[in-house]
């Protein structure tokens, strides 16, 4: 994926002067609830089919249609033709690769489930809505597919995937998915599957997957004093940007004591359950010690009142940097390979009187060592 189109703002799109609407949230709903047989429309939802009642409705009952019920030609009435999927492998640029895509990914595992854990979303049906979707997947390695002979073992992973979708159709789609929890849980060897997978992408031509310029320092001025908030639609989506400039780009990881509550979670990769802030800090400051000079760029920006109280924010982010140093990232190799990884990620925040209660952070660990084995594969001088 070029770095103009990751990069790129979309339109901006908010529920500002819209009239009130009684939008479905997921966390303390059955799915039954979730994609109801007769409850009215409450939202408007102009160009979507009749079956949907809101926006939530629609992104979880489409998505259990297509992943969970097998109809996967659903995807031809909710995909554009020319609808772009940006993945932490790749991207995706027509419909009909999608749908290859997704049965491929469906042939390993006879019994998955993608539950929704919980949406966070923008927007409205005129100029198009967003949303961030937040599945736990759970299943069994019982199919040769695309992860080799079956291995019979169960997984439990987290995906988000953040949709633009205007009509009843999904236009653009950015999704990381936690490969590298289910190769680990199934036993499998990540740096065998990371060297095949940038043994084929070298044969293809490519010598990197799609890495940009890091631009979080200008010349030798130190980081920029503020924020960008020009992405956030309210307070707490600015004061958010503020606080992870801070941490991420300032490296003012003191920040987070001040920020996430005492007795907060944290959900991260490889299916990390962590408690307190002492964890919490241990885990950011590890992966920008692993990529010392990355730069923290975040993509989008949404938020929900919540109805366990408090506020649901949803960031999709970028971070670029060089493995230059030692932290959490221990897959890329024992020591550092000094290669360029670009970090594709999405994290939800709950706050509640203010701080941050729950985190749910995702980006894949898979995707960042296929990167340095493609920029060691590219070094190697071919024999005369």
């Amino acid at each position: 994926m070029s770095d103009d189109n990751k990069g790129a703002k979309p339109a901006r799109i908010s529920r500002i002067d819209a009239p009130a609407e009684s939008v479905l949230q997921v966390e303390r709903r059955d799915y039954p609830e979730l994609a109801p047989t007769d409850r009215p429309r409450s939202q408007s939802m102009e160009g979507f089919d009749e079956v949907y009642t809101d926006i939530v409705d629609y992104i979880v009952r489409c998505t259990h249609k297509i992943w969970d019920e097998r109809d996967i030609g659903l995807i031809y009435t909710h995909y554009t033709h020319n609808c772009v999927l940006y993945g932490t492998m790749g991207t995706i640029y027509n419909r009909e690769d999608v749908v290859r895509d997704t049965i491929q990914r469906l042939v390993s595992f006879p019994e998955r489930r993608g539950m929704a854990t919980q949406v966070i979303w923008n927007g409205n049906d005129k100029d198009g809505f967003y949303t961030s979707h937040l599945v736990t997947g759970s299943g069994r390695h019982t199919q040769f597919g695309h992860l080799g002979q079956p291995t019979g073992r169960p997984f439990v992973s987290r995906t988000i995937a953040d949709c633009m979708i205007i009509n009843n159709k999904i236009y653009r789609e950015w999704v990381v998915a936690d490969t590298a929890a289910i190769i680990s849980q199934l036993g499998l060897d990540l740096d065998a599957f990371a060297t095949r997978f940038a043994k084929s992408a070298l044969d293809r031509g490519q010598t990197s997957l799609d890495i940009g310029e890091n631009r979080r320092l200008l010349g030798q001025y130190p980081p920029e004093a503020e924020a960008d908030t020009s992405l956030a639609n309210t307070p707490l989506e600015a004061e958010t940007l503020r606080w992870l400039h801070e941490v991420f780009n300032k490296r003012m990881f003191g920040k987070i004591k001040d920020v996430y509550a005492p007795t907060c979670q944290y959900h991260g990769p490889m299916m990390k359950e962590l408690y307190g802030v002492a964890a919490v800090t241990h885990q950011h400051l590890g992966l920008i010690g692993s990529l010392p000079d990355a730069s923290y760029s975040p993509q989008y920006v949404c938020s929900v009142d919540s109805e366990e109280g408090g506020t649901k924010v949803s960031v999709r982010w970028i971070i670029e940097g060089h493995h230059l140093g030692y932290g959490i990232l221990q897959s890329l190799g024992e020591h550092p390979t000094g290669k360029r990884v670009q970090v594709m990620g999405m994290t939800h925040y709950h706050y509640k009187n203010g701080k941050i209660v729950d985190e749910w952070n995702v980006y894949d660990e898979l995707s960042l060592l296929t990167q340095v084995k493609l920029a060691q594969l590219a070094d190697v001088k071919p024999e005369l």
